[in-house]
């Protein structure tokens, strides 16, 4: 597991500067989403399972980190704000190069509205076969995978229209 999470820091440089877009990596589109424990940031356990099945859900995986993850910050800013009301927006961030005391303090400063989520031991990272940090899930509302992509110039607008 060590290794997968080491993984995304080198994925994530690579990735940086390539042309990888939607559905080169990660989970299969159309299966049903995995299940896996994180933590909240009060450090309570929580599992992704209670966003499945309950309507459509954005997964994210990030870094603090992450220059990529923040090139994607509009775009996840923008879908929020159109389907807030309709779709969860969540954000697993990944215990590469960081603490939770540190995305505690990264979610408040960009005073994040959507839930925010740590990987502590790396499960959901395993589970989800995330290749890079800036991975995007999102499942429709029986908790089917309509969409996966990575990088930062993803349309998270269109990929959350594929689960309404």
């Amino acid at each position: 597991m060590m290794l997968k999470l080491a993984s995304l820091v080198v994925a994530a440089a690579w990735l940086a500067g390539s042309e990888i877009h939607a559905q080169d990596f990660g989970l299969r589109v159309g299966s049903m989403a995995p299940v896996a424990s994180v933590q909240a940031l009060d450090g309570s356990n929580v599992s992704l399972a209670q966003y499945v099945g309950k309507g459509p859900v954005l997964i994210q995986f990030w870094a603090a980190w992450c220059a990529t993850c923040r090139e994607l910050m509009p775009s996840f800013a923008r879908a929020q704000r159109l389907y807030g009301s309709r779709v969860k927006f969540v954000a697993v961030a990944v215990s590469v190069n960081e603490s939770i005391e540190r995305v505690r303090r990264y979610s408040a400063a960009h005073k994040f509205t959507h839930t925010v989520l740590y990987d502590a031991r790396g499960e959901a990272v395993e589970r989800f076969n995330v290749p890079a940090t800036s991975y995007v899930v999102v499942l429709d509302r029986r908790g089917r995978i309509v969409y996966t992509g990575v990088g930062g110039d993803q349309d998270l607008v269109a990929a959350v229209r594929k689960a309404l």
